[in-house]
């Protein structure tokens, strides 16, 4: 059963994270010949102050 783990800074619509998990899904099942239903994904969100570019978060850099 292959599983999944996308991460990246929060802030996308719930449309475009449905997106993510059936385009991913697929692709994964494709390339490695694994039914669909075996696919997993799980999206972890984390927020801008949590996630830092040379030294500063990514908040911190926005508001420069």
């Amino acid at each position: 059963m292959p599983i999944i783990q996308v991460t990246f800074i929060e802030g996308r619509t719930p449309e475009q994270k449905e997106r993510l998990i059936e385009e991913v899904s697929k692709t994964v099942s494709s390339v490695l010949d694994a039914p669909l239903e075996t696919v997993r994904v799980c999206l972890h969100e984390i927020p801008s102050t949590h996630w830092g570019i040379a030294g500063k978060s990514v908040q911190r850099r926005q508001n420069e």
